[in-house]
This record gives C-alpha cells, sequence and structure tokens, in this order.
C-alpha cells in the first residue's frame, strides 16, 4: 500500500511540475503583460519600473527558476492591482467556493447514484426509460441557464429562497443545484452502466440461485464492486465542478474564486488569474491521486496491477 501511494505521488509531482512550466511559459507566450498592467499614457520609466518589479527584465531562464523556487515556497506573489498577497485573496475567496462545489457534489451524488441504481434495476421497463430522459435533460441544459431559471422560479416569483449573495444555508441551496445537475447526470449513467455490468456477472447470478434477494445483494455486493468508476469520474468531476464555478458564482453572485476569476480577468490582474488557474490544476491533481489511493482500498487488485 506504501509502495503504491509513494509511486502514485510521485506521479502526481510529476504532472505538477509539467502544469507549472507550462502556465509559466504560456503566460510568457501571450505578450507582454505590462501592456496590460499599465494604461496606455504610461511613459517608458513607468513600463521599465513595472517590469523590473515583476521580474520581467531579467532572462528568461532566470524567470523560470526563479518561477519554480517560488512555487516550491508556495509563494503565489502579490497582486499589483489590489494591493496585497496573492495568498490573502484566495484564502478570503476558498471558503465560499469550497461551500459550493461541497453542495454541489453533495446534490450530484445524492440524487445520481439511486437513480443510477434504479435505472439499472429496472432496465427495460418505462421507468428506466423516464429517468433516462430527465438525466440526458440534465446533462443537457447549460449552466447558466438552469441557474437563472432557478432565480426567477423559486427567487422571483416563489421568493423561497435568495437569488444572490452568501452567508445562510438557503443561500447554498439554489447555486448547488444548478452547478450540481451536469454532475448528477454523470454519476446517474456512469452509476447505471457500472451496476449493469455487475447484474451480468457469475457471483450474482450465484448468489440469486441461493435465494439471495435484491436488496441485500444491492447493500453486500453491487454497491461496493460498482463504486471504482463512480470513484473515477468523482476525481474528473472535481475539476469539472470548478470550472462550472465560474459561471455558477457569476449568475448567483457568489463571492469563491470563480468570481475572483472573472473579476481580474476584467481588471487585467494577470497574477491573480495565474494563481487561481495553478490551484485549480493542483486541486485536480490532488483529487487524482486521492481517487488512486482510494482505488487501492475499495479494490485491491488496482494496487497490485498499479505495482508491477
Amino acid at each position: 500500500m506504501l509502495r503504491f501511494a509513494l509511486q502514485r505521488g510521485g506521479q502526481a509531482l510529476i504532472a505538477a511540475f509539467g502544469v507549472v512550466t507550462l502556465v509559466f511559459f504560456i503566460q510568457r507566450l501571450t505578450g507582454d503583460p505590462i501592456a496590460l498592467l499599465l494604461p496606455e499614457t504610461a511613459t517608458q520609466a513607468d513600463i521599465d519600473l513595472m517590469r523590473a518589479a515583476l521580474g520581467l527584465d531579467r532572462p528568461i531562464w532566470v524567470q523560470y527558476f526563479g518561477f519554480l523556487a517560488d512555487m516550491a515556497r508556495f509563494d503565489l506573489g502579490s497582486s499589483f492591482i489590489q494591493n496585497a498577497p496573492v495568498w490573502d485573496i484566495l484564502l478570503s475567496r476558498i471558503p465560499q467556493t469550497l461551500q459550493l462545489a461541497g453542495g454541489a457534489l453533495v446534490v450530484a451524488l445524492a440524487v445520481g447514484l439511486p437513480l443510477g441504481l434504479v435505472m439499472a434495476l429496472t432496465r427495460g421497463r418505462a421507468i428506466s426509460r423516464w429517468i433516462m430522459g430527465l438525466v440526458l435533460a440534465c446533462q443537457s441544459l447549460p449552466t447558466f441557464w438552469s441557474g437563472i431559471m432557478l432565480i426567477l422560479i423559486f427567487g422571483v416569483h416563489l421568493r423561497w429562497l435568495p437569488s444572490s449573495g452568501t452567508g445562510t444555508f438557503a443561500h447554498l441551496i439554489m447555486p448547488s443545484i444548478a452547478l450540481g445537475l451536469l454532475s448528477l447526470a454523470t454519476f446517474a449513467r456512469i452509476a447505471r452502466a457500472s451496476i449493469v455490468d455487475e447484474l451480468g456477472k457469475d457471483y450474482v447470478r450465484s448468489a440469486r440461485a441461493r435465494g439471495v434477494g435484491t436488496g441485500r445483494l444491492v447493500r453486500k455486493h453491487l454497491i461496493r464492486n460498482a463504486m471504482i468508476p463512480v470513484i473515477s469520474i468523482t476525481a474528473l468531476e472535481v475539476s469539472q465542478l470548478l470550472a462550472g464555478a465560474v459561471i455558477v458564482e457569476t449568475v448567483f453572485a457568489w463571492p469563491g474564486l470563480g468570481q475572483l476569476t472573472v473579476q481580474s480577468i476584467a481588471a487585467r490582474d494577470f497574477i491573480v488569474v495565474q494563481a487561481v488557474v495553478l490551484l485549480g490544476a493542483f486541486v485536480t491533481i490532488g483529487a487524482n491521486l486521492a481517487a488512486d489511493i482510494l482505488y487501492s482500498i475499495v479494490d485491491p487488485r488496482v494496487k497490485l496491477s498499479g505495482s508491477t
């Protein structure tokens, strides 16, 4: 187990190094950031001063190794637009985004997995087809449209829930649903396919021949054995939720990382945008590492095949 975790951890570090390198060079390829940070009336002296302050007057290889050293120290620099350390800016927004992503994941798992189970157990029947139609509808709805519809119905007409902002559990409900709908559909389809696959295996036929009921079969065998694809897709959905948060946070005026990204792009605060991109990439890498380790706990065969 330890060897498997160390192996996957080494691969995660290599991926993180690749992301840092890619972000550094893409940022340089997009042009001179000084032209975006300073107004058109800036003098050459202002440009030279800003370039020196950002370290852009040094050779590219010096900038690169300095950037790597900063990342190793978790130093994201300071925002010249907001005149504050980038970490302070991120830490003021991360709790709200974690709240929203957690709420969306709960909605997706709590609704999507039972729907997938029902579709698998009732495949070929009308109820399975109706649920599949509902799932496909959820997957087809643009996130911004579903968010606006929720606001119009539950915020404007019925006035059951607040339409924007944060602070209470009621504020979290609509953004979580809007963000979780796409993941809900994904979980439902993956769970259905995985459980249908398990239902065709020999151990299920043997259990049913011994008179094991459907409820016990689901609790004792199907759920655990069908979890590996669900774990895999959960790691991928973390990045999907982070990407979708940009739209949902804008629609619901939710003060998280997504709204910060939009505001920073509009203000041309490229240092904050760079930090958000790196943070999102690291979270995705970490989620995949956690999923790999969880694989080996749920199914030891994954650990054995991964260590050879």
